[in-house]
């Protein structure tokens, strides 16, 4: 699939499958993600997969939006290891760790796998569910299946505003 129609083409889905990815695709996606680029190289993430039904149970108390996928993947980062910017108000933990799972997002979308990014969680739950260390900061949830039955983007998924209404050339 071409990067563009990668792009245009995925969508978060809400309805997944029961079906298992392939080791194959996972694998994919998982090096996806080791090739993103962090600030000075530091590579802070931490990427737990869960496909146990003890893991599945757990995301399950922690969200109502796995929506059945058969893997969901905690991205967290060591905020330990971040590299904090100039006026030390900011570092790149989120940051990196984002660039992280979009580039999951997208190989999954390239290897014919659906998914669906969940913010709708206490990160806090999420570490306690799964013993995570404490120098971990859990950013996002990231469902990964195939969709099921009747999935489907949003009515709204291709409305997008004009580039001259979100961008400026200063």
């Amino acid at each position: 699939m071409e990067f563009f129609d990668v792009i245009k083409e995925r969508y978060s889905c809400k309805k997944f499958d029961a079906q298992q990815i392939d080791k194959k695709q996972l694998n994919a996606i998982l090096e996806a993600g080791r090739l993103a680029p962090t600030a000075k190289n530091l590579q802070e993430q931490k990427i737990y997969v869960v496909q146990s039904e003890e893991g599945l149970a757990k995301i399950d108390k922690v969200t109502p939006c796995r929506y059945g996928a058969p893997t969901v993947i905690i991205v967290a980062f060591d905020k330990g290891n971040v590299f904090v910017y100039p006026g030390e108000k900011r570092d790149s933990g989120i940051e990196d760790a984002t660039i992280v799972a979009t580039h999951m997002i997208l190989a999954a979308k390239a290897a014919g796998v659906d998914s669906c990014w969940i913010n709708f969680f206490d990160p806090e739950a999420v570490a306690k569910e799964f013993s995570l260390p404490d120098n971990e900061e859990v950013l996002m949830i990231l469902d990964l299946g195939y969709a099921g039955e009747g999935a489907a983007p949003l009515a709204t998924h291709n409305q997008r505003k004009e580039l001259s209404d979100t961008v400026k050339y200063l």
